[in-house]
């Protein structure tokens, strides 16, 4: 059984003041003629002490973004620069978003409240500032599913209704408008950094180091890195450990983001900013979720290699003020560390115990032979044969010997079938919404989500950094 999230009192801590003046602008939020909750996260909001607010007061500060007691006293939009499909780009930043809040949970860990559609900033360039309301729907479904399946992922907290009507290229237009805000260990990007690196801003960028370190601590590196004490190369050390546990949660997932730009990774390793994501509908490596990915470029198969890309541009930032030897260290460490994680996420899915030999990379060919040849996806391949159930031919062979981490007993395996989020249900869910105003499917689509997490369990923790659930 998963645990909840545990409760705490509100504790606010906006750490990033001390960063402020050169880290991002101070905004002012959009003004909405309209505030309609469509939906409070009730499992997270008890974890950073706000489960108290009545929706009213809820409106108040996640719409009309009215500063939270003791906290941010403006909203801050975040600069950084970034790689888009390998593109350098400078002209980017917190374009429709901004940090909101931070605060402590329970085990003292930093927690930002940041938004995605809360208006206009200095880097909305040509755009609105304004999300739309199924934009929001589809990342409640995300980041639900990711959290189920044991992805470290941000958690979408709130999503108000805003009122206007907005005009996009890629869904019917005029379209129903939101604003939404998210809950997440941070904001720092590897973009953040790439932005220093251009700018030259050495003192800042041993801040920011300084920052993360303390402020999202992880294990020390290896003891025979080099430089290991070194900030950066222990900085490096812990982004690297963190993006190859991500990027094996993507695969074991079956979950193609669609824009793994540098600029949407999240220096603690969460996945975040969910735009054309997609789930497999069967296993294909070449599948890809971004109508505008004519390459391929972010492929189902092809998540890893770009996200050790951008780790590696995070060791180019850094070459700021350090030398390149131990940022080269870390960075090479990448594919053991992805090798590693994949077996251990496989295994939590599939209800196994690791063998610990090269018996569990053998487990993972055999069974993405077998989606390949029965055409199916993970989520149908890890619900058929969970604890060993069902298996036959190699799979079956796959699998002697391995201990069994799940007896079975929740309820949810005896469904006739599991969750799943492929496109068809998605597009169900915000018909009903866009065509009778009716947010039941995605009620009951969130508690069945969550009911799934359960029977999975606890997630195996995520790499080099100290978090619970």
């Amino acid at each position: 059984m998963r645990d909840e999230p545990q409760a705490a009192p509100y504790t606010p801590d906006p750490q990033i003041l001390k960063l402020s003046s050169w880290l991002g602008d101070e905004v002012d939020p959009a003004d909405f003629p309209r505030a309609e909750l469509r939906f409070r996260n009730s499992r997270w909001d008890r974890a950073v002490g706000l489960d108290s607010l009545s929706d009213e007061e809820w409106i108040a500060h996640f719409a009309r973004f009215e500063p939270l007691a003791d906290n941010l006293p403006r909203p801050l939009a975040l600069r950084y620069h970034g790689h888009q499909f390998r593109v350098y780009n400078p002209d980017i930043g917190d374009g429709r978003g901004f940090t909101f809040a931070q605060m402590r949970d329970g085990a003292g860990r930093l927690l930002d409240l940041g938004t995605k559609g809360s208006g206009i900033t200095p880097y909305s360039r040509t755009a609105d500032g304004r999300l739309t309301l199924k934009g929001a729907v589809r990342e409640i479904l995300a980041t639900e599913m990711l959290e189920a399946q044991g992805v470290y992922t941000s958690k979408t907290f709130s999503v108000v209704e805003t009122g206007e009507q907005l005009v996009r290229g890629d869904e019917p237009s005029p379209t129903r408008s939101a604003v939404l805000v998210r809950l997440s260990h941070s904001h720092i990007r590897i973009g953040s950094f790439q932005r220093l690196a251009a700018i030259e801003h050495h003192g800042e960028m041993g801040l920011l180091i300084a920052y993360c370190l303390k402020q999202f601590p992880g294990p020390p590196p290896p003891e025979n890195a080099p430089g290991r004490d070194e900030p950066a190369a222990r900085l490096m050390h812990q982004v690297v450990e963190r993006l190859a546990d991500l990027a094996a949660s993507y695969m074991v997932a079956g979950f193609v983001h669609g824009v793994l730009n540098s600029d949407n990774m999240n220096i603690t390793g969460e996945s975040f900013d969910y735009g054309p994501w997609r789930w497999l509908p069967k296993w294909q490596p070449g599948f890809t979720a971004a109508y505008f990915d004519q390459t391929g470029l972010y492929a189902f198969g092809r998540q890893p290699e770009a996200i050790h890309w951008n780790c590696a541009q995070l060791a180019i930032a850094l070459r700021l003020i350090s030398e390149a030897p131990p940022l080269i260290a870390a960075l090479e460490r990448f594919p053991d560390l992805y090798q590693q994680a994949m077996v251990r996420r496989f295994c939590w899915r599939l209800g196994v115990q690791p063998s610990g030999t090269e018996r569990d990379a053998n487990l993972i060919e055999t069974a993405a032979k077998t989606m390949r040849e029965q055409e199916i996806g993970p989520d149908a391949f890890f619900f058929a044969h969970r604890a060993g159930r069902d298996t036959e031919g190699d799979l079956a062979a796959a699998l002697e010997g391995f201990e069994p981490a799940d007896d079975l007993q929740h309820d949810y395996w005896r469904d006739d079938h599991p969750q799943g989020m492929l496109i068809d249900e998605v597009e169900t869910i915000w018909d009903a919404i866009a065509e009778r105003d009716d947010w039941a499917p995605l009620t009951e689509k969130v508690a069945a989500l969550r009911r799934m997490g359960d029977a999975l369990g606890e997630p195996p923790a995520p790499a080099g950094l100290v978090v619970h659930s």
